[in-house]
């Protein structure tokens, strides 16, 4: 099984907004946390809730990284994805950034609800003006019929999206897997997976 085409690499992006935005299946869910050990094409991952989950990736799943981006990265004509909460009047406190590679422009463009946290929503679109603050930046960041204003302080995760590779499924790196069902076994199939790399846990 090939986890790591990259001719499908948009489809990981593609089926997290889905699942975040609850138009996939009702039974789907997102699962994060640490891969504790494999098994042949079975992950076991240690969930951010503590509880242990057997996972297998669909054939021809989507599979990405995230590596270490930071704060000065951030320039106006990037195109990223924000996950936030409410902050002050229309402001957005953001919760992580994520860079998008320029072949996936425009995925997911627009303003969705998040998973993440309870009341939190994702922004993806261009970065059209980037702004100092006192403690950080303020971003603007347009899509199709609207825009958002997203403050980033020093302490927000930020990250860039990168290929998927083989050595990125290993004991102790982060992931998040998207779109999971499941099974009668009380094992999980799911759709897509983000991986951390070099020790970088993923902020979404």
């Amino acid at each position: 099984m090939n986890y790591f085409s990259w001719a499908k690499g948009t489809i990981f992006v593609i089926a997290a907004l889905v699942v975040l935005t609850g138009r996939a299946d009702a039974q789907a869910v997102t699962l994060r946390g640490t891969i504790e050990s494999m098994n042949g094409d079975a992950l076991v991952i240690r969930t951010r809730e503590g509880e242990s989950a057997t996972v297998r990736l669909k054939d021809g799943a989507g599979v990405g990284a995230v590596v270490k981006a930071q704060l000065a990265d951030i320039k106006p004509g990037l195109f990223v994805g924000a996950t936030a909460m409410p902050g002050q009047g229309d402001a957005l406190k953001a919760l992580e950034v994520h860079i998008f590679p320029e072949a996936m422009r425009g995925i997911g463009a627009g303003f969705h609800p998040s998973d993440l946290v309870q009341g939190g929503s994702m922004t993806n679109g261009d970065i059209s003006a980037v702004i100092d603050a006192v403690d950080g930046q303020k971003l603007t960041v347009a899509y199709k019929g609207g825009r958002r204003t997203i403050l980033v302080d020093k302490a927000t995760p930020i990250v860039a999206l990168a290929r998927g590779a083989p050595e990125d499924l290993k004991p102790g790196a982060g992931i998040v897997v998207f779109g999971a069902i499941k099974g009668a076994d009380g094992g999980y199939l799911a759709a897509s997976a983000i991986i951390g790399r070099d020790g970088v846990k993923p902020p979404m």
